[in-house]
């Protein structure tokens, strides 16, 4: 007889027997052929469609049990649907198998593409997930090392010290200290290019060149070392800010969010003192009147109070959107941004402006930048600091301590 092979099936016919009485496979078999034989017309004989192959090797399986007989026939078919729907309420019609009562029903009509189907579908989730797990992180590792190439590239030596630091550092009125290059990397990942690293815990001579002449920010980490830099560096060098990292972590090691949150609450470095106790010679208070002769005083910002609370939250909302990033947003009357320009050249951008409400920046509010303001007509200046006070200009100041 012919046989289908389960590649070219496409419909496989389950149905269950009971007999009440004792007999074997072939009996089973016989009685299939035999009682369907000229029930369906020459065109869907059993025997003529499995030397056709149109049908496949009938199967059965029978149990018996307590002088009664049970079982599955398994029927491979590869006519179409209607027909084999008809060879299936065929083997119904089987009453009797031998000299026993028979009673045969369809259970189902499985469709094997769909069976297919599903295989393939379970397949592929394993197979992806294979892909998933081996090779994909392979590519992450290529992207990490690029990225990390990319920032080892942008890493440069500044001073005499040959110290490392961001691409921004010479240009930014505001540097970040931290202690190492991996510090430094980090911010660099974040985007924050005017970071530059000590190499160490003693006060390199270019470290105290540039605090004479910036807004110094000291970042440590979060443990008891920190602290110990703190003293160490805010006892040698004019810093005016320190911030650091959560309890337990490392510069090196923080995440973005983590980075911009704590820049967002940095301290002024006679409170750092006070918090750790002082720097160990009782200088604090001589320091805090020499550094305010050094800085401009600046009174509080009544005026906030009398802005609109909407404009207040957005000013504030753009200013920690810029964090790090030494960037400027140009606002209209709307408070709508007409662009974004690189804080290095936003003096040069002011010159051929027109209609400019407000500009908030990452950066120090200084002479140079008031003064260019006021010729363009600008209402609002917000940056992260100011050495103007606001009573010296009609232009509305704001900095990140008035929200």
């Amino acid at each position: 007889m012919g046989k289908i092979s389960p590649v070219s099936a496409k419909y496989i016919v389950h149905a269950n027997i009971q007999i009440e009485g004792v007999i074997d496979k072939p009996d089973v078999i016989g009685a299939i052929f035999g009682q369907t034989e000229g029930l369906l017309g020459a065109d869907l004989e059993l025997r003529e469609l499995q030397r056709s192959g149109r049908i496949g090797r009938i199967d059965v399986e029978i149990n018996t049990r307590t002088g009664k007989s049970e079982g599955e026939i398994i029927v491979p078919s590869s006519l179409d649907k209607a027909e084999t729907a008809i060879i299936a309420a065929a083997i119904e019609t089987i009453q009797r198998i031998g000299p026993c009562n028979a009673r045969v029903r369809t259970e189902k009509i499985e469709d094997v593409r769909v069976s297919k189907r599903n295989y393939v579908v379970e397949r592929a989730k394993e197979l992806l997930k294979v892909l998933t797990d081996s090779v994909l992180p392979d590519s992450q590792e290529i992207t990490d090392e690029v990225a990390h190439s990319v920032r080892m590239m942008e890493i440069k030596e500044y001073g005499k010290d040959r110290l490392p630091a961001g691409p921004a550092i010479e240009e930014s009125d505001e540097v970040i200290v931290v202690e190492g290059r991996a510090d430094v990397l980090n911010l660099l990942k974040h985007g924050i290019k005017n970071a530059i690293g000590m190499n160490g815990t003693n006060m390199p001579p270019s470290i105290k060149d540039l605090a004479a002449k910036k807004v110094v920010t000291l970042f440590v980490d979060g443990d008891r070392g920190g602290d110990l830099i703190i003293r160490e560096v805010t006892a040698n060098a004019d810093i005016d800010y320190v911030i650091k990292a959560p309890d337990g972590k490392e510069v090196e090691e923080i995440t973005k969010k983590e980075i911009h949150k704590a820049l967002r609450g940095r301290i002024a470095v006679e409170q750092a003192k006070m918090d750790i106790g002082g720097n160990g010679n009782g200088k604090v208070e001589e320091e805090r009147k020499q550094r305010e002769i050094k800085r401009v005083a600046r009174p509080a910002n009544s005026f906030v109070s009398k802005l609109p609370k909407d404009k207040v939250d957005n000013f504030k909302k753009m200013l920690d959107d810029l964090i790090g990033t030494r960037g400027a947003y140009v606002l209209d009357d709307g408070m709508n941004i007409l662009g974004k320009v690189p804080v290095s050249e936003l003096q040069d951008n002011l010159r051929s402006l027109r209609n400019v409400h407000a500009i908030v920046f990452d950066g120090v509010i200084n002479r140079d930048l008031v003064s260019a303001a006021e010729k363009s007509g600008v209402s609002f200046l917000v940056g992260m600091s100011s050495r103007i006070r606001p009573s010296d200009t009609r232009i509305g100041i704001l900095t990140n301590s008035d929200f």
